[in-house]
């Protein structure tokens, strides 16, 4: 896995060996099944006798077994420990604050992360922007599923029993729900959910407030489960949420390595159009 973007390291002399070994653990992961030697070595970009050389010694510490029937090379029973105990020592919400203190620095923007709570997309942290955004935003705010970038996303991802009484809510209440953004209807919901599944992000403009734009990306897990999201707010002239635009490749880009650390990897190019947020809305309903 390539360096988290999140933490801030000083580089120093390393050992060359250790690093090409760790290309080989990273294709391993990559390719996501058995391998070939040689396909192993070419995604490595090392020869093939020199793979079979590293892999003998990931055999001898468990880091790599390799099938005895067809040859291929699979991660071993200590590759699985250590991400065991990776799992038991990570902090999600710490990684997703010091995710939103980062790039709240880097845009200038006002970012939120937001969990999904009794009554909807719930906030639970604020970064503040360096131009002051007027938008009334604090730690327990609600986002509606149906006004709101952050309710898109979470409306796209989540199965569709656990939203669908919001929805409903949100559309009889109209503009008299306590919950951030007004609520639309149950088409638009519908149309809403097609399009955030298939671009992988949610924007708004000039809504809720005017003038003011909102993207929100997914923090997806190992199992590619909607963990958090993260919202970049700010006025229109300051953040550009048009398909395209720097701003919003650099808040997509943030999004899928903040990711990338809580073990989430986009499956392989598949041979249908299935999106990657659409098979974990697909895993939300089956579970």
């Amino acid at each position: 896995m390539h360096l988290p973007a999140t933490r801030k390291t000083i580089e120093g002399r390393g050992v060359q060996s250790i690093e090409v070994g760790g290309r080989l653990l990273q294709a391993m992961v990559e390719l996501a099944q058995p391998s070939m030697l040689r396909d192993l070595a070419a995604a490595a970009k090392v020869t093939p006798a020199q793979a079979h050389a590293y892999l003998v010694s990931f055999r001898k510490l468990g880091l790599v077994e390799q099938d005895a029937a067809s040859g291929r090379y699979l991660l071993g029973p200590f590759a699985l420990q250590l991400g065991l105990a990776r799992m038991r020592s990570f902090d999600p919400l710490r990684l997703a604050s010091a995710a939103a203190m980062e790039l709240a620095l880097e845009m200038g923007l006002m970012v939120t992360i937001s969990v999904w709570g009794t009554h909807g997309p719930t906030v639970i942290q604020v970064t503040e922007a360096v131009q002051p955004v007027h938008v009334n935003l604090r730690a327990g705010a609600v986002f509606t599923i149906t006004g709101t970038a952050t309710g898109r996303l979470f409306g796209a991802l989540l199965p569709e029993a656990l939203v669908r009484p919001l929805v409903e809510a949100e559309t009889r209440a109209g503009g008299r729900s306590q919950a951030i953004g007004r609520g639309t209807s149950l088409e638009a919901h519908r149309r809403s959910v097609a399009e955030v599944r298939r671009l992988g992000h949610a924007t708004t403009e000039g809504v809720p407030v005017p003038g003011v734009n909102a993207v929100a990306v997914p923090v997806l897990d190992h199992s590619r489960q909607l963990q958090f999201a993260l919202t970049v707010i700010g006025h229109a002239e300051a953040l550009d949420v048009a398909e395209g635009s720097a701003q919003l490749a650099q808040v997509v880009g943030f999004g899928r390595k903040v990711s990338a650390q809580l073990g989430y990897q986009a499956p392989p190019v598949a041979t249908d159009t299935v999106t990657p947020l659409r098979r974990a809305a697909r895993r939300s309903r089956a579970g």
